[in-house]
């Protein structure tokens, strides 16, 4: 599997960089902070990512302006900016309708074109995100200080040979990451913009505010988000799927704001991603559904099972020589904790993650 990467022109000049790679219906990811298509593309933090979207999709990202492989040396770091980014590469790409993802930061971003352009996104996919920034929420003096003096450590540090001041960014980012893949992430962000751009960046993105838009989203929308995250809290990806009307938010066991291949929730994502979007192969179906779904008990799982065979709860409890009441409590605890609403959103997921097809 090889990228192909070309430039194209935002409207205001700016040179973006995007890539794509894989085949099949077209799956977009905004860009997010710090990227870079060529350091990405073969790194131990992102290249579980790339390979695993783009295995059933032409995956289509871009390095944002003022880093990675886009221009450096720009003005505007604004979300409408970001946003007639996006517009320039999907135009360029001649794209009509599209799937489209956004990670952090770029969950918002998404918000803005999905409500400027109904007509081109078919599913939305927001991953570890919010829609307001850190200066639009009920700060603490101490918290608001503390985000001034990130951006400031950003400014000061970021371009330095001691990493100190980047692994401060890099152990929210993937607290669980082994030691190699953190100095490798510090190296990302080393060399993907300058302090400068990297600080001007930070505190636009503090800056978005894009509440009264996601109340406009029309779209089906898929909203994913670690319990844990270190790089943005929890709380922030739960009011954001609450704001988007008929949203479906799921939560993730984890505490890395990007996802690690080594994780069950890694599995759950992209699980969830595929049963959404309807494009899992079959060789993908899960061989442990138990770190699929680690909030299940393993009674919870054996339930989930034989939902995924079609069974209701008369058959499964005499299979499982319980009271209809008592199957029909696991059931609701199951929908709770998969994020579910119905048996038909239970069955989709369980069976996209390969259950239902095994002797039971």
């Amino acid at each position: 599997m090889e990228q192909q990467i070309r430039f194209c022109h935002s409207d205001d000049g700016v040179r973006i960089a995007y890539a794509t790679v894989g085949s099949g219906p077209p799956l977009v990811k905004a860009a997010n902070y710090l990227t870079h298509l060529e350091h990405d593309w073969n790194g131990p933090v992102w290249r579980h990512w790339l390979e695993g979207l783009a295995r059933n999709h032409t995956l289509v990202r871009y390095d944002e302006r003022g880093s990675g492989l886009s221009d450096w040396d720009v003005t505007d770091f604004s979300i409408d900016a970001w946003v007639r980014d996006l517009e320039a590469v999907v135009d360029t790409l001649g794209l009509e309708r599209f799937a489209l993802l956004g990670i952090s930061q770029g969950a918002s971003v998404c918000i803005a074109y999905a409500v400027r352009h109904p007509e081109r996104v078919t599913h939305l996919i927001l991953y570890g995100g919010y829609a307001r920034g850190r200066f639009h929420r009920d700060l603490t003096d101490e918290e608001m200080l503390q985000a001034e003096t990130m951006i400031n450590a950003i400014r000061v540090g970021w371009g330095q040979k001691n990493p100190a001041f980047r692994q401060l960014f890099t152990t929210m980012q993937i607290p669980d990451g082994t030691e190699a893949q953190k100095e490798w992430l510090n190296e990302l962000a080393r060399i993907s913009a300058t302090p400068e751009n990297a600080a001007r960046m930070e505190r636009s993105f503090y800056e978005i505010d894009v509440s009264d838009l996601a109340r406009q989203v029309t779209i089906p929308t898929l909203v994913l988000h670690g319990r844990e995250d270190g790089g943005v809290p929890f709380e922030e990806g739960r009011l954001m799927a609450a704001l988007i009307p008929d949203a479906r938010f799921v939560p993730l066991e984890s505490q890395n704001h990007i996802l690690l291949a080594e994780e069950p929730a890694w599995g759950r994502f992209r699980a969830e991603v595929n049963a959404f979007l309807g494009t899992t192969r079959p060789e993908e179906k899960a061989a442990d559904p138990q770190q699929l779904f680690p909030e299940l008990t393993p009674r919870e799982l054996d339930i989930l099972k034989w939902i995924a065979t079609g069974a209701g709860n008369e058959t499964i409890a005499e299979q499982l020589v319980v009271s209809p009441k008592t199957v029909r409590n696991y059931v609701s605890r199951i929908y709770d904790k998969l994020g579910v609403e119905s048996r038909a959103q239970a069955i989709v997921l369980a069976r996209e993650a390969g259950l239902g097809q095994e002797s039971l």
